[in-house]
């Protein structure tokens, strides 16, 4: 049987990359080229765990058009909810390899059945599949609560979940015990109402949320790396230099990594697979685009990480 990794995106995206020389603000810009291709986080996430060796199948919210156009590329299985599909735009400047990016809203859902379409698609896989992840911002007329509820049902028939979301969806997403979290500062921050400014801190503002059941926090950290924090431990992993780039699509990357380390149903190496994900995360900034990777480089970038195992927070540290 083939181990299949299910990717969930709410509100997938047309990605347009525009490269400019050097972009300048209220200037205008003679474009060298452009690049649009399907997108949204979990899109991202299901075409690096293709580049990893893993079968990865993609569900969610589309269009007709969107839908048609992601099953020339992945395996699909979207619910046909909304009018139109967004794009999100990246000026990537080819002088230093900056990258401004433009996210636009998206649509609201039009199909009344559509959330209770999904999660029957999704609970119908469950099954089948070795790990599933939950990623991206939510379409109008969508509960905040739905990627907890998909979560919930994922881990009770012990398949690990990943939910990388944002804002209240977050929130929820954390009072479901087994739930993997992989929040980037900001989020974090609005999550536990702390200002986590190094790794340490990091670790005392996650504590909390370990011991309320959240299998494991994997804080993204942009150059400055990632920590992960778990019930056996706490661990940070950096370059010794940081990657110049285009770092749109980092963090998917580095989700596809941690679920298919976590796919393979053994006891987890959580400072092997935290190495990994800022290797896979370094490697997807290289690209120009999201939701590839240059493997040679994660493969050469790998043995340089600097993984250094934290010190536990005391309790009452992570009360405060």
């Amino acid at each position: 049987m083939v181990d299949v990794i299910l990717t969930v995106t709410m509100n997938p995206a047309y990605d347009m990359t525009y490269r400019v020389e050097r972009f300048e603000r209220g200037q205008a810009h003679r474009v060298r080229s452009v690049e649009q291709r399907i997108g949204g986080k979990g899109i991202n996430v299901t075409r690096v765990l293709n580049q990893l060796g893993k079968y990865a199948r993609a569900t969610g919210f589309s269009d007709h058009a969107f839908a048609a156009a992601a099953e020339l590329e992945m395996p699909v299985d979207f619910v046909h909810a909304l009018p139109w599909v967004r794009r999100t735009v990246v000026i990537s400047e080819s002088e230093d390899g900056t990258a401004t990016a433009l996210w636009e809203p998206g649509a609201r859902v039009s199909n009344p059945h559509a959330v209770e379409q999904l999660a029957v698609r999704v609970s119908g896989l469950l099954p089948d599949i070795n790990g599933l992840v939950i990623s991206g911002s939510l379409p109008g007329g969508v509960s905040p609560g739905l990627p907890a509820e998909l979560a919930r049902a994922a881990i009770a028939a012990n398949v690990p979940t990943i939910c990388d979301v944002d804002g209240e969806s977050l929130r929820l997403a954390a009072q479901v015990p087994g739930v993997i979290l992989m929040p980037n500062t900001e989020e974090l921050e609005r999550l536990t109402g702390r200002v986590p400014l190094t790794p340490d801190e990091v670790a005392t503002a996650a504590r909390p949320l370990i011991d309320r059941g959240v299998r494991a926090i994997i804080a993204t950290r942009g150059a400055d790396g990632m920590v992960a924090v778990t019930s056996t431990g706490a661990w940070s992993a950096t370059l010794p230099e940081p990657m110049s780039g285009n770092p749109t699509g980092a963090g998917d990357s580095a989700a596809a990594a941690v679920i298919s380390a976590l796919s393979e149903r053994t006891e987890p190496d959580w400072p092997a697979i935290l190495i990994d994900a800022v290797a896979t995360s370094a490697a997807a900034v290289l690209i120009p685009v999201a939701g590839e990777i240059d493997r040679c480089a994660r493969t050469r970038i790998a043995p340089t990480v600097v993984i250094e195992k934290l010190a536990e927070p005391s309790t009452q540290d992570s009360a405060k």
